[in-house]
């Protein structure tokens, strides 16, 4: 049994939604161009016929591993995350005491980790360092640079 992941009300709605168009769209279109394809004839040497049973393969892994991230979704009520501690959902401002300058991350699942807005998976190496640590608390988290010092100065969570 796959493990729980963890996803907020938007980013389950996304997903149903993503896993519903790749039903009900991508698939018909991708079955409507191997069928295109195996219409021009000889197979063995049909480059149109391989790229589209070549997608077809990467959609059905797609949807599959939709599928399975649902099956094993949890719903987080966000206003039942402790700000006492950084948990999942929380938003996290730190000071990188290397460069003295402060940063601000809100931890999340995997499927919803976006760096560029700020959300970083409880998985990552900054998430793991931070999980379970409290305001006041400095950790040090190996990042593929090197070590970054990190001192935890607020812990909110959204609506807070």
């Amino acid at each position: 049994m796959q493990r729980p992941v963890y996803l907020t009300r938007e980013a389950l709605d996304k997903l149903k939604s993503d896993l519903k168009r790749a039903r009900s769209v991508e698939r018909p279109r991708i079955s409507q161009e191997i069928a295109d394809a195996r219409a021009h004839g000889d197979l063995s040497e049909n480059a149109e016929y391989d790229a589209a049973k070549e997608a077809q393969g990467k959609l059905e892994a797609r949807i599959a591993q939709m599928e399975a991230t649902l099956a094993s979704a949890r719903l987080l009520d966000e206003a039942q995350v402790d700000t006492s501690k950084a948990f999942i959902l929380s938003t996290v401002r730190v000071f990188n005491e290397q460069f003295g300058s402060e940063q601000s991350f809100k931890l999340v699942s995997t499927p919803e980790a976006n760096i560029a807005r700020g959300l970083i998976s409880i998985k990552s190496p900054i998430g793991r360092g931070l999980l379970g640590k409290s305001v006041g608390d400095s950790v040090e988290v190996a990042v593929p640079a090197g070590t970054v010092r990190l001192r935890i100065l607020e812990i909110t969570r959204d609506g807070a």
